[in-house]
């Protein structure tokens, strides 16, 4: 059984747990070796849910410090991304409700500055979806990063979400719909829209 690393290089799962072990002896290159093959898969999530780098560093620091500090309640026998993603994920959310009750939802229509388009279809494309995936209720934007960035299953994600799956499946649908009808409204192409369903 695989895993995948921040750098996505194979993992074998016996070799996690090995490297998990080393880390729950206080070792700290394992611990070090541990945070470089996934941070930058935590940090992907963190900045897609928080729309905002800067913000994405700090909670992707605080996930990796919460994983080392509770890697005894991983159960080996588990993947070790559903858990860890699950954590960010958590993290995210905590985040986004204190930055809700610091200020108004202003900084929704921030992260992206209205500028020339970039020449590259792919990375305005990206951009815009960025900016979309920020409107999208928290839950939705987490499950749909989830399911569509991380290629967790449905199941993996009820499983670390504590939800049932049908309730994955709508939020997933829901954000597609969300995501696809707010893309038209800022006039992306229908193909680019018609490709995320």
């Amino acid at each position: 059984m695989l895993g995948t690393t921040g750098r996505g290089e194979p993992i074998v799962l016996p070799e996690l747990r090995e490297l998990v072990s080393r880390c729950l002896c206080d070792d700290q290159a394992a611990m070090a070796e541990l945070v470089d093959r996934y941070k930058q898969r935590v940090f992907g999530l963190c900045y897609r849910m928080l729309g905002h780098y800067h913000d994405a560093e700090d909670v992707t620091q605080q996930t990796l410090v919460r994983v080392l500090k509770n890697l005894g309640r991983w159960d080996p026998q588990r993947e070790f991304e559903p858990w860890l993603l699950a954590i960010a994920g958590n993290r995210c959310r905590t985040a986004l409700s204190q930055r809700m009750r610091r200020q108004r939802p202003q900084s929704l229509d921030e992260p992206i500055a209205d500028r020339a388009p970039d020449p590259f279809a792919v990375r305005q494309l990206d951009e815009e979806v960025n900016r979309a995936l920020q409107q999208l209720r928290p839950e939705y934007r987490e499950v749909f990063l989830l399911f569509h960035q991380q290629e967790l299953s449905n199941e993996e994600i009820a499983e670390q979400l504590g939800r049932p799956v049908g309730t994955i499946k709508t939020w997933i649908h829901r954000a597609r719909r969300e995501l696809i009808e707010r893309l038209r409204q800022r006039e992306v192409s229908e193909g680019h829209a018609h490709a995320m369903r």
